[in-house]
C-alpha cells in the first residue's frame, strides 16, 4: 500500500519526504524489520524506540512512524503526537479495517476473562455461529491455533489477526482486554457490540501503583463510548461504579439486585448446576467446571449472549459442551483416590475463590502448592502466603516465573505472610514440589496446583523453559 494512501485515513504533525513509497508491511521491533516495512518509534515506559531507528532504517525500513524527526536517518518519517495510538491508527488501516467486518466482544477484570470467553465461544459454536478468541491461551479461529504472547496481542499483530479472521468468514471475536491494553491503546480505534466487567481485585499494582489507578484504567473501557452494550458484576464494588456511570449497562449477580441471577446452585467436583433467571426467563443449567466463581463467568456469558440474541436453551447447550479451559481450576488427574486441580490463580483474590471452593468439596484434606512471580507486584506475596494458610491444611511453596528475580527472595516474600505456622514447607524447584506434594495425597485429599495454569513454559532470567503443571503431574502419576 502506497504510504500516500494510507496517510489519508490518518492523522499526522509532520511530513518528512516522499510518501509515494510502497508499504509492504509494519513493524515495530528494529531487530526484526524487513525491507519496505514501516517502523514506529515511540517512548515507552522503559525504552525510547527512536534510539533504533537508524538500525531500523539500515535493516531496510522505508519509513518511519515517530513522535520526533530524526533528521539524521534518511527515511520517510511520519511525525505523530502519540506513537502507541498512530500505530493501532495505521495497523487498523493497514490491514483494510477488518474490524468492521466481525462482532467484537470485549471482557476485561482481574480474574475470569479466559473462562468467560470459552463459555461464550462454546455458546454460539452451539448457536452455529463462527467464533473466535484471543486471549491468555492465545488466538483460535477457524480450526487455527497461534500461541499466547500477551493477553491482548499488539496492534501490528492483533489487525493482522483480524484481517486473516475476516478471510475464513468468522463473525463473532471474544477478546479479553487487559488494563495494560487499554492504558497502551492497543485497542484504539475498535467498537465491541458487548463489553464484559467481570471484577477487579488487586493485581498490576508494580505498574498501575494503587487500586484506584488500575480500576480507572478498566472503567475507561465502559464510559468512553467504544462499547454499544456494557454487562456488569454488580456484586463487585468497583462494578457497582461503573453501573452508575455505563449507559444501559446490564447486570449479573448473587448477592445484590440484577437482570440475571441464580438460584438452587448446587456445587460438585465435577461440575456446577444451578437455576439461571435471565431477564425473567428460567432455565436450568450444567457445567462441568466446578465452583462458585465459575457461575458467576456463566452468568456473564449467558447476560452477553442474550444481549445478542441467543436463546437460552442454546446457552445452556453451549455451557453444557465445554468440558474443559485449560489451566482454570481443571481437574487434570486423580491419584491416591485424591483429586488434583490446576488453576492460574496468581492474585489474592483468584487463590482465595480457588482454595474456598475446593475447601468445600474436599472430604480429606486440602492442599495447595503456589508461588508468585518474578519482577511483580510484591505487596500480594505475603497476602497469598496468608490466605493459602488460612483455606489449606498444608502448603508448598515454590517457583512460579521467577525471570529476573532470585526464587528464594520470591518465597521470602510470601512467608512474611505466614510467618509461625507450621503447615507449609518450601520447596524452590516446581517440579521437585509437585512430586513431594503428590507423595502426600491420601483418599478424599484435594490437591491445588495455582499460579501458571495452562503456561507450558516456566521464565527464568529471560528465557522460557518448557513447563506446563499437567504434564508435569500426569508424567509423576505415571
Amino acid at each position: 500500500m502506497l504510504l500516500a494512501k494510507l496517510l489519508q485515513y490518518l492523522p499526522y504533525e509532520e511530513v518528512i519526504g516522499d510518501t509515494n513509497v510502497e508499504i509492504l508491511g509494519l513493524c515495530a521491533n528494529s531487530k526484526t524489520v524487513q525491507k519496505g516495512e514501516l517502523f514506529f518509534c515511540y517512548k515507552g515506559e522503559s525504552v525510547d524506540s527512536h534510539a533504533y531507528l537508524s538500525q531500523a532504517a539500515s535493516f531496510g525500513a522505508i519509513a518511519c512512524v515517530c513522535e520526533v524527526a530524526d533528521k539524521s536517518v534518511d527515511i520517510v518519517q511520519i511525525v505523530v503526537k502519540d506513537g502507541r495510538k498512530a500505530m493501532a491508527q495505521f495497523a487498523r488501516a493497514f490491514y483494510g479495517f477488518p474490524d468492521k467486518s466481525l462482532k467484537l466482544i470485549a471482557i476485561t477484570g482481574t480474574n475470569g476473562k479466559t473462562t468467560t470467553s470459552y463459555m461464550l465461544d462454546s455458546i454460539f459454536k452451539a448457536a452455529g455461529k463462527s467464533t473466535a478468541i484471543i486471549g491468555t491461551l492465545g488466538i483460535t479461529y477457524s480450526g487455527k491455533f497461534i500461541s499466547p504472547e500477551l493477553t491482548t496481542p499488539d496492534p501490528i499483530f492483533l489487525y493482522k489477526a483480524f484481517a486473516d479472521m475476516r478471510e475464513c468468514g468468522v463473525e463473532f471475536v471474544f477478546m479479553e482486554v487487559s488494563a495494560h491494553a487499554i492504558y497502551f491503546k492497543k485497542i484504539e480505534g475498535l467498537t465491541f457490540e458487548v463489553a464484559i466487567y467481570t471484577n477487579c481485585t488487586q493485581d498490576h499494582l508494580d505498574f498501575f501503583k494503587n487500586m484506584q489507578a488500575y480500576f480507572e484504567c478498566k472503567k475507561s473501557l465502559f464510559t468512553t463510548g467504544v462499547c454499544k452494550k456494557t454487562v456488569i458484576n454488580s456484586d463487585d464494588k468497583f462494578g457497582l461504579s461503573i453501573i452508575k456511570e455505563a449507559k444501559d449497562a446490564i447486570t449479573y449477580g448473587l448477592k445484590n439486585p440484577a437482570d440475571v441471577f441464580a438460584v438452587n446452585i448446587l456445587e460438585r467436583v465435577t461440575g456446577t448446576s444451578f437455576l439461571v433467571n435471565a431477564f425473567d426467563g428460567l432455565y436450568d443449567i450444567s457445567l462441568r467446571l466446578p465452583a462458585i466463581h465459575n457461575v458467576y463467568n456463566a452468568m456473564a456469558a449467558i447476560s452477553c449472549a442474550c444481549l445478542l440474541q441467543i436463546p437460552l436453551s442454546v446457552c445452556a447447550k453451549g455451557l453444557y459442551n465445554l468440558k474443559k479451559v485449560a489451566g482454570r481450576l481443571e481437574r487434570v488427574a486423580g491419584y491416591n483416590n485424591a483429586d488434583i486441580f490446576v488453576d492460574f490463580a496468581h492474585t489474592p483474590d483468584g487463590l482465595e475463590k480457588s482454595l474456598q471452593a475446593l475447601k468445600k468439596l474436599c472430604k480429606g484434606k486440602l492442599y495447595c502448592l503456589f508461588g508468585c512471580g518474578g519482577n511483580r507486584d510484591k505487596t500480594k506475596r505475603p497476602q497469598m502466603g496468608e490466605i493459602a494458610t488460612k483455606y489449606a491444611d498444608f502448603c508448598i511453596i515454590t517457583s512460579d516465573n521467577p525471570r529476573y528475580e532470585d526464587p528464594y527472595d520470591i518465597i521470602f516474600d510470601i512467608e512474611k505472610g505466614i510467618r509461625g505456622s507450621k503447615k507449609y514447607v518450601t520447596i524452590t524447584d516446581r517440579e521437585t514440589a509437585t512430586e513431594y506434594a503428590l507423595k502426600l495425597l491420601d483418599k478424599g485429599d484435594i490437591l491445588l496446583v495455582a499460579g501458571k495454569g495452562g503456561e507450558n513454559y516456566q521464565e527464568i532470567m529471560g528465557i522460557k523453559h518448557a513447563y506446563n503443571d499437567n504434564t508435569i503431574i500426569k508424567n509423576l502419576i505415571s
